[in-house]
């Protein structure tokens, strides 16, 4: 429900560029199929084994490609989003010409084509196969958005020397204070989605390893448990993270809300 509220906020707020209103409306639509479809047949797979019954080969196949395709979406559209702020801080100027809405659009139906293709191959390719890409996949995201924010951390120091330096008008400074301000304060939000994507997804890779060096066991078994309900918790937090960093989708979250209550106590007094 948060993130169903958060697609109608986001599509709501017209101070967000158009291009990052797309990547963080493909990102919610990625946390509601998660709560819509991981979530629910991950408790139906539970209470099958609680009840000592076998859920089958085919509901353990749909539940990993689900798993594994949305993961995946999630993850290379928290980098894109990453690499997108880092541009447009650290290429402002030219930010439109590199960063279009068709560039974009291609990138997001990219990355869900691989996220469907990728989890898919593992029923024609070797486990050991597929777990090495995936594994390459990831360190190249982590590596190449924390490298945009290093650089965007750097370029932050460098444009704010550089606004303390100039001789303007004061109107014009304010302005383009006001605009550099808002694009680090996007960033920042950015940068707290990634870290909380990271926290909640560690556990399940650590559980992951753990399964392939040193085999199953009980204790594995239940930490590979809870590190999947966290990794599902993620698609929870991420509408939070929203709210609280970015101030103008926070605005129609509240918005929306009030308009919410406001027509359940007229209907209350209707009937």
């Amino acid at each position: 429900m948060l993130n169903i509220i958060s697609i109608h906020a986001i599509r709501k707020t017209r101070s967000l560029p158009k291009t990052l209103k797309i990547l963080l409306l493909s990102l919610a639509v990625s946390d509601v199929s998660v709560g819509l479809l991981g979530q629910p047949f991950y408790i139906s797979l539970m209470v099958e084994w609680l009840q000592h019954n076998s859920p089958g080969c085919n509901p353990n196949m749909v539940f990993t490609f689900i798993v594994n395709a949305f993961s995946l979406a999630s993850f290379f559209i928290v980098v894109t989003i990453s690499v997108e702020r880092f541009l447009a801080i650290h290429f402002h100027l030219r930010y439109q010409e590199l960063v279009t809405h068709t560039r974009v659009v291609v990138v997001l139906v990219s990355i869900w084509v691989l996220s469907g293709l990728l989890p898919a191959a593992v029923f024609w390719i070797p486990l050991d196969f597929y777990m090495r890409i995936k594994f390459i996949l990831g360190v190249i995201g982590v590596l190449l958005t924390t490298v945009a924010y290093i650089r965007l951390y750097l370029a932050v120091r460098h444009h704010k020397n550089q606004m303390q330096a100039l001789q303007v008008q004061q109107v014009a400074e304010n302005g383009e204070m006001a605009n550099f301000i808002s694009l680090v304060k996007s960033a920042v939000g950015i940068f707290y989605v990634y870290l909380v994507f990271l926290i909640c997804y560690l556990p399940f890779f650590i559980s992951l390893v753990a399964l392939n060096i040193n085999g199953t066991s009980i204790n594995l078994k239940k930490f590979f448990l809870y590190s999947v309900t966290v990794m599902f918790l993620n698609s929870s937090l991420n509408p939070v993270i929203y709210c609280w960093k970015m101030r103008h989708i926070r605005r129609a979250v509240i918005n929306i809300l009030r308009n919410m209550s406001w027509f359940r106590n007229r209907g209350s007094h209707l009937f």
